[in-house]
């Protein structure tokens, strides 16, 4: 028996492959198919299930596309609806895999389709649990989103059902059980994950804040919904796509991996309702860029961020990308569910230059001028999270995150100028290319934001480890 945790960075997410006798799973898969298909024809195996914890909202998944190329049948917990076929599992009811036992556990709460799946090894001794997005290692899964789906359900009912099912579900099953999460520290699904992505059962009873067993339901939901803040705004547009269907990703490569020429480009972007999305370093960016464009950097958390910030998925958009990194950038887009590229600029920006077109460029300064410039009345912007920024910060700086810049817009001075920085650079480049698209040009960047201020002489507050607040 094979089972194996497939991670992908970017978006904080886990699939996991299982294998036995000849016989495969796939649990939760990237909308990328072919590498599990790849993973099943090297172990001379046929993929027989592709098992979905929940609808999921931060990602698309691979399900309707590997189905249709594996031939594996799709398996959701109770009371899930697709609008596609699928086997829709009873709590409790068991799949063999060769010689594997998946037992489908369901455990509302998160949503209410929610199902983790019991794997058992052929001696019949219980091995792990594929938790989903129920139980992540250290945190548990927010209980928000499903409300967004179905108006007759609060964030509190939501957890009174997590709070059942990981009581009555999970924490009655063996303590050497083996965790597997859907996802680790980065994703959005949960406030307080931690940077491992399997570990005991027994292990997260004893450290999981949300598995004490001396707790009421009412501490639960308190506890669970304090600091919560609010969901980015495509996850429901992730979680309808996943219900409804969407278009097969070879598809959206062909029509989006598509050369324009800088005129092409030009008159695109002139004559629709397209964004310029610029994914080079972010180095390069505030050097020299279309005016107009807004920057996340491929090299960073670029899916969530795009999906954080531009918020609709049907957004059309003109891309700007590094050379051979292509296809890449359009698979990546679509993870989250951006399958409208309209096309990438050929040649980049040199091409756009070459054909008489002007460029635009960020005021950006080193840690070492921006500590010798800063005065009393200089205003700093700091653009990450609020638990970063009340572990440690410039004294005097306002939080704006980057996560809410849209819905913080009026907090940012206009008429004045004012420092920007992040933690290291890539973050603040963002923000500052939104602002910029927004008409603010007063801002001058921080390069290598916190991490550099770090070494100057610039006045900090006292460090506060984020764990102990």
């Amino acid at each position: 028996m094979k089972i194996e945790q497939i991670y992908t960075g970017c978006i904080a997410q886990a699939a996991y492959y299982l294998e036995s006798n000849g016989e495969a799973a796939i649990f939760d898969p990237l909308r990328e198919v072919q590498p599990y298909i790849d993973k099943a024809a090297k172990d001379n195996a046929k993929i027989k299930y592709i098992f979905e914890t929940h609808f999921h909202a931060d990602f698309v998944s691979g399900h309707l596309d590997l189905a249709k190329k594996s031939g594996g049948q799709i398996v959701y917990g109770p009371t899930a609806k697709p609008n596609f076929e699928a086997v829709i599992a009873t709590d409790s009811q068991e799949f063999n895999v060769g010689n594997y036992t998946i037992k489908a556990i369901h455990t509302p709460g998160h949503t209410m389709e929610s199902t983790c799946y019991l794997l058992t090894d052929e001696n019949g001794k219980n091995h792990g649990i594929i938790t989903g997005d129920t139980l992540f290692i250290g945190d548990v899964g927010r209980p928000d989103l499903a409300q967004k789906i179905s108006g007759d359900l609060t964030q509190e009912k939501l957890a009174a059902y997590l709070f059942d099912s990981l009581r009555n579900k999970i924490m009655v099953l063996e303590d050497d059980l083996i965790v597997y999460p859907s996802h680790g520290a980065g994703s959005a699904c949960g406030k307080n994950m931690s940077k491992e992505t399997t570990d005991t059962l027994g292990n997260q009873k004893r450290t999981n804040y949300a598995l004490r067993a001396d707790m009421s339901r009412e501490e639960f939901t308190t506890e669970l919904l304090d600091g919560l803040g609010a969901p980015p705004a495509y996850f429901p547009q992730n979680v309808m796509m996943n219900i409804e269907g969407y278009e097969s990703l070879e598809s959206i490569i062909e029509k989006s991996v598509k050369p324009l020429s800088a005129k092409e480009f030009e008159t695109i972007a002139n004559q629709s309702e397209a964004l310029v999305l610029d994914v080079r370093n972010e180095a390069d960016f505030v050097k020299k860029h279309i005016p107009g464009s807004i920057f996340i950097g491929i090299q960073g958390g670029f899916a969530p961020w795009v999906g954080a910030l531009i918020r609709d998925v049907k957004q059309p958009l003109l891309l700007v990308i590094p050379e051979g990194r292509e296809e890449e950038t359009i698979t990546r887009l679509s993870r989250v569910g951006f399958d409208n590229a309209l096309g990438f600029l050929e040649g980049g920006i040199d091409a756009w230059e070459k054909a008489g077109f002007e460029t635009d460029s960020i005021k950006s300064i080193s840690p070492e001028k921006f500590a010798s410039d800063l005065t009393e009345k200089s205003i700093v912007v700091d653009a990450r999270k609020p638990g970063e920024f009340s572990a440690e910060s410039v004294i005097g700086a306002v939080n704006i995150p980057l996560d809410f810049v849209n819905e913080q817009l009026a907090e940012v001075p206009k008429d004045n100028q004012f420092y920007i920085h992040c933690a290291g650079g890539y973050r603040s480049v963002i923000m500052s290319s939104i602002l910029k698209s927004r008409g603010y040009h007063n801002m001058v960047n921080v390069e290598k934001g916190m991490s550099g201020i770090r070494n100057t002489d610039v006045k900090l507050s006292t460090f506060q480890c984020p764990s102990t607040k």
